[in-house]
């Protein structure tokens, strides 16, 4: 009982010394009303601000008064989703039905047009490396073997 009452008094020694009521965080300038300072304003939140935040709030709170859940959307909402979601299924059907159609032997042609088309890029890489003198060298024989044609001919 001893201890509790000199710890108490020691509280209330702290609490006379502090004349702040021991408050830690300090006070703000523009409460002193001091005319020079400039009051901070609330900033404003850019998300409530928008207007479309705004118009489904107030849908919502019209919703709530009307006793419609959140779960409940407008028909024309539902209407547009139902319709979205048909066409996707509708567009899904059609690519398997096109893989399914396909014929072994379109699917080997497709291959080996792939495979010519990578062979053509690496000959094209190949050449983007070859020296000048080499490119202008194959220019040549080219533009002989056209006119030794053409005299045969």
């Amino acid at each position: 009982k001893h201890l509790s009452s000199l710890s108490a008094s020691m509280y209330t020694e702290i609490q006379r010394e502090r004349p702040d009521g021991g408050n830690i965080l300090t006070h703000p300038d523009y409460i002193d009303g001091n005319p020079d300072l400039i009051k901070p304003k609330k900033l404003l939140n850019p998300v409530k601000a928008s207007k479309s935040h705004q118009e489904l709030h107030r849908e919502l709170l019209m919703n709530h008064k009307r006793g419609l859940g959140v779960e409940s959307k407008p028909e024309l909402q539902r209407v547009l989703e139902h319709r979205r979601r048909d066409l996707l299924i509708k567009q899904k059907k059609e690519e398997e039905e096109a893989k399914k159609l396909q014929s072994p032997f379109e699917k080997e042609l497709l291959k080996r047009h792939q495979r010519l088309d990578q062979l053509e890029k690496e000959q094209e890489k190949q050449e983007d490396h070859a020296p000048e003198f080499i490119k202008v060298k194959e220019n040549l024989r080219r533009t002989s073997t056209v006119t030794g044609d053409e005299k045969a001919a």
